[in-house]
């Protein structure tokens, strides 16, 4: 699966803890994910991370169309909701994105647990019968 990691300035040690908790998980999985918050758990984990720009370059919108390309079974970005609202509208297109798409989608930590243990029991496997990799 193809697993996309986004996290909020405020959010990006927890991000890498999240991602050292679940490190054998995730490292079955392709990820990619904004600059600054894959160096963060690329140095942490050993993980491989595809790197796209930091988020507020645009790199946010680069996962954005992969989504749109149902390229991405699984995004996790662990949003602020106390960053200045001109930060919301990225997390709100990417949210419209998934639910287009059936792109599960977790915005904080307890969501994130909650599709992590979906994805090691295999809930999360209709995707590749939905969108098979060619």
């Amino acid at each position: 699966m193809n697993i996309a990691l986004i996290a909020h300035d405020r959010r990006k040690e927890l991000m890498v803890q999240f991602c050292i908790a679940y490190c054998g998980i995730l490292s079955g999985h392709d990820i990619c994910a904004t600059n600054t918050t894959g160096r963060l758990v690329t140095e942490a984990t050993g993980l491989p991370i595809s790197l796209y720009m930091s988020r507020s370059q645009g790199g946010d919108q680069q996962i954005a169309s992969r989504i749109a390309y149902n390229e991405l079974d699984l995004v996790l970005y662990f949003n602020d909701p106390l960053e200045p609202e001109e930060y919301h509208h990225s997390v709100m297109d990417i949210i419209r994105l998934c639910d287009q798409h059936n792109v599960p989608f977790a915005s904080n930590i307890a969501t994130a647990e909650v599709l992590i243990h979906g994805l090691k029991r295999g809930d999360l496997d209709w995707r590749d019968i939905v969108n098979p990799k060619s």
